[in-house]
Parts: C-alpha cells; sequence; structure tokens
C-alpha cells in the first residue's frame, strides 16, 4: 500500500515542475486603470518534487504583471539559491562547515516573502541572507548591505511608513541568539544590537510601533540533541516561558528590552502593533496558537491560529489578552500606511489543516470599539486561497483599496489573481485574471506599483 502524500505535499501544496512566462487565458470582471505594478508571491517549491517539510522547498517567486487596467503576464522562476544548484542535498551539509564551526548563510530556500526597499526586491528565508531579484524574477544573489549583514535576517521585516526605514531582526543557534537590524531608507545598515535571550527560539516576526519594536521569546526551542540524533531540530518546552520583550526604537545600544509576559502559545504572525494617545499602552494583534508540536514536529493539535489582541501596560507591566474571533485564520495584512500606528482594519485569510478545504475565505476586521467584527468574502466551492495583500487606492482612506491574492480552482486545475474591493468584501471580485497553470499554495507577497 503506497504511503499517504504528506499535507504540505498534497492538493494545491504541491509543487509545479515547469517555469513559464505565459498570458492570461481570460479576465473576468475589469481590472482597475489605476493598478499599473506586478503582484509577486513567493512560496515552497521542492526542486526535486519532495521535501521533508513545507519549510524546506525551495523558493519560487509567481507574479502578474498589470498595466493601466490590462494583464499583461504570469512568470514564475525558483530563486537561485545553493540549495536551487544542488537539489536534494542537505541543507546542513552544504551550509556548515565543521572545522570553523560557521553556518553559510547564503545557503537558503529563500521561499517566504518578496519585499522591496530601497530600490531592491528581497526574497526572504530567516534562515539565511535576503536574496535580491529582479521584477523579471532573475536571481541576482544575496545581498548582505555591503557586508554589514553577519546574521539571518527575518522574512517578516517591517518598513516604517514615517521613516522609511527598513526594521528586521535574525536568530541563530548560537550564540548571539537575537540580533535587531535597522537600514536606512537608502538601503544602509545603521544600527545592529545584540537582544539578550537566554536560548534559540524559532523567532518567526515581530512588531513595530512608531516608537518601539516588539519581539516574541516563545516556548518553541531549538533542541541541538535532538538534531543532532537527525530528528526534529524545534520542540515545544513547557519550562520556557512565553514573553514579548519591548524596546524604544530611539534607545542607545545598552538599553534594556523590557519583558512581559503572557500566556503560553505560539504565533506565526503579527498583524500590527501601536501605541495609544498617551503612550502608556502598547496594543499588539495577531494570529495566536495555545501550543505547537508539543508532541513532536508533526504534531499540529495545539490548536488552529485565531486573531487575536496583547495589550501591554508600560506602567505597571501589566498585560490584557483576549481572543477576538473563534474563526480560524492566518496571513494577517493591514495597508502598509498604517504599519505601527493606529488602525481599524487588518485583514486575514482562513485556514485549514485539510489539503483540500472545501473553500477559502477573507476576512476583513473591523476593530474599532475593542472589538472584531468582520467582514467576509467567500470564494466558489472549490476555490482556494492564501495571503491577501492590501493595495491602496490613491489619496483613500484606511481601507480604500483593493485585496489581491492568488486562488486556485480545484475544478478546472488552475490558478487566477483575484482582486476585490477592501471596503465591500462581500461583492463579487472587481476582477478575476485567469492563467492556463496552477499556481501552488504559498506563503507571503507584496504589490509594487510601477514607479509614475
Amino acid at each position: 500500500m503506497s504511503e499517504a502524500v504528506p499535507l504540505h505535499l498534497a492538493g494545491n501544496n504541491a509543487p509545479v515542475a515547469d517555469e513559464v512566462t505565459l498570458e492570461p487565458s481570460k479576465i473576468v470582471g475589469e481590472i482597475p486603470a489605476e493598478l499599473s505594478g506586478q503582484f509577486f508571491r513567493n512560496g515552497p517549491n521542492p526542486r526535486t518534487g519532495w521535501s521533508p517539510h513545507s519549510f524546506a522547498g525551495d523558493g519560487m517567486i509567481h507574479t502578474i504583471a498589470l498595466d493601466g487596467g490590462r494583464a499583461r503576464w504570469y512568470r514564475n522562476r525558483y530563486v537561485r539559491t545553493p540549495l536551487y544548484e544542488h537539489p536534494g542535498r542537505s541543507r546542513l551539509a552544504l551550509a556548515f562547515d565543521r572545522d570553523s564551526g560557521r553556518i553559510d548563510y547564503r545557503v537558503t530556500t529563500a521561499n517566504t516573502h518578496l519585499i522591496a526597499h530601497a530600490g531592491r526586491l528581497f526574497a526572504l528565508e530567516e534562515g539565511g541572507f535576503p536574496y535580491e531579484v529582479t521584477p523579471d524574477l532573475a536571481t541576482v544573489g544575496p545581498h548582505t548591505f555591503d557586508g554589514a549583514l553577519r546574521t539571518p535576517m527575518t522574512a517578516h521585516p517591517k518598513t516604517c511608513p514615517i521613516t522609511g526605514e527598513l526594521l528586521f531582526f535574525g536568530y541563530q543557534l548560537r550564540p548571539p541568539y537575537l540580533t535587531f537590524h535597522r537600514a536606512s531608507a537608502v538601503g544602509e545598515l545603521v544600527q545592529t544590537r545584540v537582544v539578550d535571550v537566554p536560548r534559540a527560539t524559532m523567532t518567526h516576526d515581530f512588531a513595530v510601533t512608531r516608537n518601539h519594536v516588539i519581539f516574541m521569546d516563545l516556548p518553541v526551542v531549538f533542541d541541538a540533541a535532538q538534531a543532532a540524533a537527525g530528528g526534529p531540530p524545534w520542540r515545544w518546552d513547557d519550562g520556557h516561558r512565553a514573553r514579548f520583550g519591548v524596546l524604544p526604537r530611539g534607545a542607545g545600544e545598552d538599553a534594556p528590552v523590557r519583558w512581559f509576559d503572557v500566556a503560553p502559545c505560539y504565533v506565526w504572525h503579527t498583524m500590527n502593533a501601536f501605541e495609544d494617545a498617551g503612550g502608556d499602552t502598547i496594543t499588539v494583534t495577531g494570529t495566536r496558537v495555545p501550543s505547537l508540536w508539543r508532541g513532536g514536529a508533526g504534531d499540529l493539535e495545539g490548536g488552529l491560529p485565531v486573531v487575536y489582541r496583547w495589550r501591554l501596560d508600560l506602567r505597571s507591566g501589566a498585560v490584557a489578552e483576549e481572543a477576538l474571533d473563534d474563526a480560524s485564520s492566518e496571513y494577517p495584512r493591514v495597508a502598509d500606511a498604517v504599519l505601527g500606528l493606529p488602525h481599524r482594519y487588518g485583514y486575514t485569510t482562513s485556514f485549514s489543516l485539510e489539503a483540500e478545504p472545501e473553500r477559502s475565505e477573507i476576512y476583513a476586521y473591523d476593530l474599532t470599539g475593542g472589538g472584531g467584527a468582520r467582514a467576509v468574502h467567500r470564494l466558489p466551492p472549490g476555490h482556494t486561497c492564501g495571503e491577501a495583500v492590501f493595495v491602496a487606492r490613491a489619496g483613500g482612506g484606511e481601507n480604500a483599496g483593493y485585496l489581491m491574492t492568488f486562488a486556485h480552482d480545484r475544478g478546472a486545475g488552475t490558478s487566477y489573481l483575484a482582486i476585490l474591493d477592501a471596503a465591500d468584501l462581500a461583492a463579487p471580485p472587481v476582477a478575476e485574471v485567469h492563467v492556463p497553470v496552477r499556481i501552488p499554495a504559498g506563503f507571503h507577497g507584496n504589490w509594487m506599483a510601477t514607479p509614475s
């Protein structure tokens, strides 16, 4: 009897074999004329057709180019990293130098996100250096800010809408375990400082406000002995306290991080964070699970992610926390213009552990009044999608714009770019750009407008 296909390789999680450049096969609706640019989405696509985990697949970027109401083309390309060049080779064997004990951070899957900063596009994965790519998806190579970056770079850096700075961190398996970085708006690395934590934990995301950065030290820990024995390197540890660390953005190099204990959990992604008007409270929103991999790397019984809120009282040190919904969802986003600032709206996509869920739903949360009321866009039966990226209309308010996501039509075996009205989410899509191939499920991406 054949072995069951693992979830991360089943259904629309299965990789595609070919790199292609194609014209769209069909347009449904009308593409807004103001949308000129490219929608990018990154994700794992193992070149050999197999990988031990969804995090391990080679990075493949998918993009659709729009121009003044027209869809020009769809393209997908692998990021050419050492793992791509040596298909099937062990990442550890390629990256780890046993003589020096050093890790080569050029060895990365580059499979998690794609961002723009200072005129460059970066494909990101938290275990290595960023990889620069061109808009037509050619690989330029690893980027180290002229040699100043010596740690990996998170896949979830934050661009400050006020200063244009890129704020990010890197975590390592040996001391220093966590390092904060700040790059100027023109791409110069201007600050690097160690954040003192007791051990290596899997730190996937963080949050920023106008005046602070917030780190998450949570109970998914690195187990060197388990990894050396050939087991999964990460495990849940009930003995490791869960806490959020707050660091003022303008603080000196010796300024301490202030830590706030929170209920045990894991947080894959933050939605946003901001200070209240008086500066005494920081509100953080994100998607939370009560535990992760408690019974090992294949154990997903710790609960499904839901939108959650933490309020950190900077005067008393107290934390108030609560779930804002009981519907499972992931990939939270806000408008870029309100990142780190008070906001009203946030967006997520329904989340399931089924290889072929009935359909996906996209949620728009209205967070006014302390609640989490949501509007819903339900895709047709058999249609699923990933992260929905907010794209602002020129001169509009916080939710005046579009949500873009790649969707998969299971019956047709093909995919499309869905463009939704963020302010009228229940309405049919504004437009769909269909392509004659399948775009597999992936992780994160962005819209990059053509410079005017």
